[in-house]
């Protein structure tokens, strides 16, 4: 039996969820909620969605299964927990929530009502990623790790014209460090798991908006950095450095290829040297992997699950590198 799921957001990653979700057999689009009518019957022709709703309470109120979230960063918190109190499962668009108190407040209400909360982090769920930790003893002890994710935003070109679209607009629990740079950091504490400490630095723009930065997090014996922009790109892959070789990760968010390389017998990587490409298929739209873990969480009903573990912690992460870089929501 199809899970029935319902929508909230109409933004280029709702197409994306859309184009996903047709691939994942048990999973079944069965509305729409948007502020807008004209809004909301546009995305719905696009993508043959039967149900468009305007009104929050009767979308909630409906006979959806589970409610997928991908409204504005500060809208998460509160949608998700409406939904949650109605017995909806929820998969809720990173960063799950602004900060820790409001990540928590979500958890706690999955819990007391016995559904399943998800955040929709990517890499999380993405084979490439256990290929990635199944190949770290290849690489000996560990002792650095820099996740890179530098992606020029096409909404930047607007903002220089004077146009500040939602993307870039602090007021609303936007920043780079929460859009992008959450990949980076998501990925380095599922791995690795709190820092004993953390330092950032971050590049701001005129109005405040957190454009590009960096986040140092120590561990015993190794360092590990987060590096993000949404202002420049960047062609460098993602690196872990161990003392007998390195795994590279050519994009953080959706891994298409992934290289190992031994220190022992190695020469410039250029003339090949000691490299090893590590064997695994890539997909266009990896977002595939996170709605078939979200329908065996529910199938199972396994509200209590080790991804929110992974949630916490990134948003603890984000509250310390926000306090140093005075990002106040």
């Amino acid at each position: 039996m199809a899970l029935k799921i319902g929508m909230i957001g109409t933004n280029f990653i709702s197409d994306d969820f859309c184009e996903a979700a047709a691939q994942v057999p048990g999973a079944e689009i069965c509305a729409i909620y948007s502020r807008k009518q004209e809004t909301g019957d546009a995305f719905a022709a696009k993508h043959g969605i039967p149900r468009v709703y305007t009104d929050f309470d009767e979308f909630l109120d409906s006979d959806l299964d589970a409610v997928y979230v991908a409204s504005p960063n500060f809208a998460h918190c509160p949608q998700t927990l409406q939904a949650l109190k109605r017995k909806k499962h929820v998969l809720c668009e990173k960063v799950m929530a602004v900060n820790e108190q409001e990540v928590r407040s979500m958890i706690d209400c999955a819990r007391e009502n016995t559904v399943v909360l998800l955040e929709a982090m990517r890499p999380d769920f993405d084979p490439a990623f256990d290929l990635i930790e199944e190949n770290l003893p290849r690489i000996g002890k560990l002792r650095r790790a820099t996740f890179e994710f530098c992606q020029y935003s096409s909404r930047y070109d607007s903002y220089r014209e004077g146009i500040i679209q939602n993307a870039f607009n602090p007021e609303l629990g936007n920043a780079a460090v929460m859009d992008i740079g959450v990949y980076c950091i998501h990925s380095l504490v599922r791995l690795f798991g709190m820092p004993k400490s953390i330092r950032a630095l971050s590049t701001k723009l005129p109005n405040g908006f957190d454009g590009s930065g960096i986040v140092l997090m120590e561990y015993d014996g190794m360092t590990a950095e987060a590096v993000y922009s949404k202002i420049s790109v960047s062609v460098n892959p993602s690196v872990l450095q161990g003392e007998d070789g390195s795994i590279m990760i050519d994009y953080i968010s959706r891994p298409e290829t992934i290289r190992l390389r031994l220190r022992e017998g190695s020469r410039d990587p250029l003339e090949g040297g000691n490299i090893e490409k590590l064997p695994f298929t890539p997909v266009k739209n990896n977002m595939i992997f996170e709605i078939q873990e979200f329908l065996k969480l529910v199938e199972k009903n396994e509200v209590n699950h080790k991804y929110l573990k992974y949630s916490l912690d990134t948003i603890r992460v984000l509250d310390e590198v926000k306090r140093q870089i005075e990002i106040r929501f």
